[in-house]
């Protein structure tokens, strides 16, 4: 069944390609974008998209690729960057991609209350959303997106209905497949009106899609950590450029200094912990684990001792899965594995391999910078060389599967330098081509142990955090052990000189015997 459907889509795809090239191209060549044509040959996946739109009607679908690919070459799509879009449009943050709802896809925002209706930025406006869209499709092509209408403090100046007409053939026409959902939060009784030309724009099937929300509602679709606070949420997220929001990733809390909510005790608390807490890897490629240095105020004859000890904390052995990039290869590969905060406070390592004869600079990116501490974030490793990144959440803050990190990577040259200023100049002059990028999620664990790397802070049951702590804890109980083995080898040394005085008063007893009778 399933290799009779593929075989169908193959077929529709091809028909679609074929009749395109022969109906439309050789007639309409000047008014397409050539890049889109040939793109249009070569990926299933958008061929595929246009036909899901139209149900797999061939002439249906023929059309909407005709207007689409006018439409593109119109707004020159294939170039639009930064510079294409007027540099206050950029800086009032009226549309930006940020967060996911509850079912992992992204959201688009779009912010009415700043947007003016007003002939002379009209175009501008509608290049800076099709900025997005186009720069969203090409980073995550064919994943679902969800667009958040925020009407809050607006009113009659904001209400720009060819605006909104454009959004929604955007979607319709332009990105198919592409929405999720549009949410419309907290809408002025005065655009009820405008709202039901909307639905007619947007037609039966798609008004499923609307979903109009309150501050009360609003919650059943995005969780409280992706919400700002004016719609009931938590998020602290506040869009500024520059820079521009990189699909969101931003830098995490790194060890250069504690951010301002941060309370400096556990700050400094936390900070001493990491310097002194024991890293193990062995991955699918061995490595040798580098022994990790204690010491404590002990005596040398307790080097074995201490090997035990170390060799209790380092509990984690199972192997880590690898992606196998060409400047770095990455363990583990797809997921970073945390633990509930039920079951104690865990942390993560990303470890990095150079695989290459230079010098490979690299970064760590989040979602969710907020939340995570990230030791080092942005550094170089030497050819051949490993860097161990530790991920820890900070401040007590909860772990999201939605929170996702973003590595990425390029070569130096050999003369360039590697310090904080060398490596700020080198990633603002590396052309984007050059950047190697991986994206890995999070995942938490709630008892079984994942198949990677975790620092447990509170290992064998210790409450306390750091890991000297827990050698001298540790270090008592292997005394205690010593102790009970001493009293053993005491215990059994006197019933060995018990059971030789038995043999020795039953051999006299015998001989006695033997004497008196004889």
């Amino acid at each position: 069944m399933a290799e009779s459907n593929a075989q169908n889509k193959a077929k529709l795809i091809s028909e679609t390609r074929r009749r395109f090239e022969a109906e439309f191209v050789a007639d309409k060549s000047d008014k397409y974008d050539p890049r889109d044509v040939e793109r249009l040959q070569q990926d299933d996946n958008w061929v595929e998209s246009y036909l899901c739109w139209r149900h797999n009607v061939i002439d249906e679908t023929l059309k909407m690729l005709d207007e689409s690919f006018q439409w593109r070459k119109e707004f020159s799509v294939n170039d639009l960057s930064e510079s294409s879009i007027p540099r206050w449009l950029l800086e009032i943050g009226c549309v930006y991609l940020h967060g996911y709802d509850k079912e992992g896809n992204k959201l688009f925002w779009i912010r009415a209350k700043y947007h003016i209706k007003d002939q002379k930025t009209t175009m501008d406006k509608k290049k800076l959303i099709a900025f997005w869209l186009e720069r969203y499709a090409k980073r995550e092509n064919g994943k679902p997106i969800t667009v958040m209408f925020d009407l809050s403090e607006t009113g009659l100046n904001n209400i720009d209905m060819d605006f909104v007409r454009f959004i929604i053939s955007c979607f319709k026409v332009y990105y198919p497949k592409y929405l999720s959902k549009m949410v419309i939060f907290d809408m002025p009784w005065i655009m009820n009106a405008a709202f039901k030309i909307v639905k007619s724009w947007l037609g039966p099937e798609a008004v499923s899609l609307l979903k109009f929300t309150s501050k009360h509602e609003i919650q059943d679709y995005i969780s409280v950590e992706y919400l700002p606070p004016h719609m009931g949420g938590t998020d602290p997220f506040k869009y500024s450029y520059p820079p521009l929001v990189d699909d969101d990733f931003q830098t995490p809390l790194c060890e250069n200094g504690p951010i301002t909510s941060e309370d400096e005790n556990s700050s400094k608390e936390d900070i001493e912990s990491d310097g002194k807490e024991t890293l193990e890897m062995i991955s699918n490629e061995e490595q040798p684990a580098l022994p990790k240095k204690i010491n404590p105020p002990e005596s040398a004859s307790k080097t074995d001792e201490n090997e035990k000890v170390d060799s209790k904390i380092k509990a984690f052995k199972k192997p880590l899965s690898v992606f196998k990039g060409p400047l770095l290869h990455i363990s583990p590969a797809e997921e970073l594995y945390f633990g509930s905060m039920e079951s104690g406070e865990k942390k993560t390592l990303i470890v990095l391999t150079n695989v290459t004869k230079n010098v490979v600079a690299f970064k760590v990116r989040t979602t969710a910078p907020e939340k995570y501490r990230v030791k080092p974030s942005n550094s170089s490793c030497d050819p051949g060389a490993s860097v161990d990144i530790v991920v820890s959440p900070h401040g007590g803050l909860t772990v999201s599967a939605q929170d996702r990190f973003l590595i990425m990577a390029a070569e130096m040259e050999l003369s360039s330098g590697t310090g904080p200023a060398e490596l700020t100049q080198f990633w603002k002059e590396v052309p984007r081509s050059k950047v190697m990028e991986h994206r890995l999620r999070c995942h938490t664990v709630e008892s079984s142990k994942p198949n990677t790397l975790v620092l447990k802070d509170n290992a064998s049951n210790v409450s306390d955090k750091t890991s000297e702590d827990l050698y001298l804890q540790l270090n008592r109980l292997l005394e205690s052990n010593r102790k009970l083995e001493d009293q053993l080898q005491r215990s059994i040394w006197f019933q060995q000189l018990l059971l030789a005085l038995t043999m020795v008063l039953l051999a006299f007893v015998v001989s006695f015997f033997y004497s008196l009778y004889s």
